[in-house]
C-alpha cells in the first residue's frame, strides 16, 4: 500500500465526514483532466496529488473539522494551514512529488483571492485548478456538518456562477460539459 492511500485511511479516521471524498474528487479531476487534453505529466499529479490533497487536515482539530455551526475567524485561519501543512507532510515521499502542487494550491483562486500564496489565473498550476473544481462540487454536493449536500442541479450552477472568479473558466466549462 502506498503513502497515498495510508494518509488517506488516516484522515478519514481523523474526519469521518471524509469518506470517499479524496476518491471522488480524484476520479472527477481526471475526467476533466482527460476533457481538457491535459498532457501526462498533468494527470500524474493529479493521480499522485487527488487523493492526499487534503492530508494536512491531519494537523486540523477534529472539532474544528466537525464543527456543526459557522467557523471562528481564528478557526477559519487554521483549516487555511492545511495546504501547507500538507505539502510539508508529503515532501518526503518520492510517490507523490508531482503531485505535490495539487496538495499546495487547489484552494487558490482564479481571481487570486485564495489560499495559501494568493496565485491567480494561470500562476495556480492546472492540475491545481482542475482539482479545485471537482473538490468543490463533492465538497457542495456531501453533507457537511455545517450543512447538507447541495442537489446536483445546485451545485453546477454554483461552479458556473463561479467561473472566472473561483474558478478557471476553461476549466469550468470542461466540467460543466462533463456533468450538466
Amino acid at each position: 500500500m502506498g503513502e497515498g492511500s495510508t494518509f488517506t485511511e488516516r484522515l478519514e479516521r481523523h474526519d469521518p465526514d471524509s469518506a470517499g471524498h479524496a476518491e471522488r474528487v480524484t476520479a472527477l479531476a481526471l475526467r476533466i483532466a482527460d476533457t481538457l487534453r491535459a498532457g501526462a505529466a498533468r494527470v500524474d499529479a493529479i493521480r499522485e496529488g487527488g487523493p492526499v490533497h487534503d492530508v494536512g487536515k491531519l494537523a486540523v482539530a477534529a472539532s474544528i473539522l466537525r464543527k456543526p455551526g459557522a467557523l471562528e475567524p481564528e478557526e477559519l485561519e487554521v483549516i487555511r494551514t492545511h495546504p501547507v501543512l500538507g505539502a510539508r507532510m508529503l515532501e518526503r515521499f518520492a510517490t507523490v512529488q508531482h503531485g505535490l502542487g495539487c496538495v499546495l494550491h487547489h484552494h487558490e483562486r482564479w481571481d487570486g483571492s485564495g489560499y495559501p500564496h494568493g496565485l491567480a489565473g494561470e500562476d495556480i498550476p492546472i492540475e491545481a485548478r482542475i482539482l479545485a473544481v471537482a473538490d468543490a462540487y463533492d465538497s457542495m454536493t456531501s453533507d457537511r456538518p455545517y450543512r447538507a449536500a447541495f442537489e446536483h442541479e445546485k451545485a453546477v450552477a454554483e461552479v458556473e456562477r463561479c467561473a472566472g472568479t473561483q474558478f478557471d473558466p476553461q476549466v469550468a466549462r470542461a466540467f460543466l460539459g462533463l456533468v450538466s
